[in-house]
């Protein structure tokens, strides 16, 4: 976050606009709204600035720019077409720790003034750092669109009744319910259909009225692999409605970001060889706090069930009878692959994906080399990074061609995402000299090597090595995989 979003109060408090013409008359109208005490300094105004110095509303002085002015004022808006003029200002405003909006010129603002939508008492603000105010404008004319003007009436309403509203429901978890009900229930109608008194009427009648026992939830959400603009719809509306998240190692900080601030983070990581908290311990975490009446959000990588566990913990929660639903996720395989370039299936190269995962239920458990050895098809594989040894080890001896290419996705879908193509032949090569490490899909079949033409995200793909290309070289190909190599380029 470029700059640290606030709300100033500057009623009766003194700020300086250098500049009369029509830039300069909008960033006073906008501080006459917030009340402020606003002086212009400029040797001609507008005519509208004009009538507000007649009227007394705006202090002038036409003289030129002097440093003493800045005192006892608290922002300074520079809107002159004189740029030097605009630089002086800047600096002397810097000197005094004075905060400084220099129109049409972002390096030397140390504030920004954002686009507004006007529900007062609500006010949203919309600004891009000065990096693109038409597109902060843009965006509020959608939001403009969005919500309905009954919204300020609504806010002056539960803001009369706050008080009350805390002594009635001091737990915070039942207040937001409340509020909840009335920003979205027959309060909000009724005055949407201009029933101010009506609506003041069934507030208070929802006031008084018993409160319910809250009753507890859990919904399994799906995060997806990392790009929080995967989220589903659900997805974000559960993180917003939830008391408490419990969330995977994985889930990335920028989907967190989307939860709601004063939810309750648990993180309850898993990683392979080392389990931070144990699935008991998880199962008795969702209990617990949806007994206690919370709605709880268990938030995992990827889908919930695709190797995320997420039936067992439904089957858990269905037997303590705790109410419980599950958002679906893109899972990894999906979503990564597609980030990668890389088609699951493929008419002329796969007829068919596995998705596996590299570790079992017990030690004991061993995969069905045959079957994840056929050719056509695509293996995904999951949680494999520390397995590549023995799953190269595995296909190949099982008849999978050495030249069968791989993709192995790290990151995938994230900025910092990075693929690494080969043939089965050097996986184990490529991936330690590459230095791979979790969370990372590998991607085995004929599709992966169409990973470097079709590659659209991120950095390309990093090829094979010198050594791995003479290797490949020696190793008779296979004509699907000339075919796929072919048409990759």
């Amino acid at each position: 976050m470029k700059l640290y979003p606030l709300f100033a109060d500057l009623s009766r408090r003194a700020v300086l606009v250098v500049g009369g013409g029509p830039v300069a008359e909008r960033k006073v109208a906008a501080l006459l709204g917030a009340q402020a005490q606003v002086t212009v300094n400029a040797p001609t105004l507008t005519p509208q600035l004009r009538r507000w110095v007649a009227d007394g509303r705006v202090a002038h002085r036409h003289e030129s720019f002097r440093e003493s002015w800045l005192d006892r004022v608290w922002l300074v808006v520079a809107a002159t077409s004189d740029v030097e003029l605009n630089r002086l200002i800047a600096t002397f405003a810097e000197l005094r720790r004075i905060f400084v909006n220099v129109v049409d010129d972002a390096a030397l603002s140390s504030f920004h003034v954002p686009a507004v939508v006007d529900r007062s008492p609500l006010t949203i603000a919309i600004s891009s750092g000065g990096e693109a105010p038409m597109l902060a404008r843009l965006v509020r004319e959608r939001l403009e669109g969005l919500l309905d003007h009954s919204l300020g009436a609504l806010a002056t309403l539960a803001a009369g009744l706050r008080k009350r509203i805390r002594a009635r429901h001091p737990d915070m978890a039942a207040r937001r319910r409340f509020y909840e009900n009335l920003f979205t229930g027959p309060v909000a109608g009724l005055l949407r259909q201009g029933r101010p008194e009506a609506a003041r009427q069934a507030m208070e009648a929802t006031l008084l009225a018993l409160p319910e026992a809250p009753t507890g939830s859990v919904v399994l959400v799906g995060a997806g692999p990392g790009d929080p603009g995967l989220l589903t719809l659900r997805a974000l509306r559960a993180l917003n409605e939830a008391d408490v998240i419990l969330h995977d190692r994985l889930v990335s900080a920028e989907v967190l970001e989307l939860a709601r601030r004063d939810a309750e983070r648990i993180e309850v990581g898993k990683q392979a060889g080392r389990h931070h908290t144990s699935q008991e311990a998880i199962h008795d975490l969702l209990l617990r706090h949806a007994r206690a009446g919370r709605r709880v959000v268990r938030l995992k990588g990827g889908d919930p069930f695709v190797f995320g566990r997420g039936g067992e913990e439904l089957e858990f929660l269905r037997a303590h009878a705790i109410p419980c639903e599950v958002v679906p996720g893109i899972t990894a395989a999906v979503a990564c692959a597609a980030y990668a370039g890389v088609p699951l299936t493929h008419r002329h190269h796969a007829q068919s994906v596995r998705l596996v995962t590299a570790h079992g239920q017990s030690p004991d458990q061993s995969p069905d080399w045959a079957l994840l050895a056929q050719e056509r098809q695509t293996l995904a594989v999951y949680m494999g990074v520390a397995e590549l040894g023995a799953l190269q080890a595995g296909l190949l001896a099982h008849g999978r061609a050495p030249t069968t290419p791989f993709a192995l996705i790290e990151n995938g879908s994230r900025p910092e995402q990075r693929v690494v193509t080969g043939t089965l032949a050097n996986l184990v090569e490529r991936a330690t000299f590459h230095a791979v490490r979790s969370p990372a899909l590998l991607i085995v079949g004929e599709v992966a090597a169409l990973a470097p033409s079709l590659a659209w995200f991120g950095q390309p793909p990093l090829g094979a090595t010198v050594h791995a290309l003479r290797t490949q070289e020696r190793a008779p190909a296979a004509p699907d995989v000339l075919a796929a190599l072919h048409r990759a380029g």
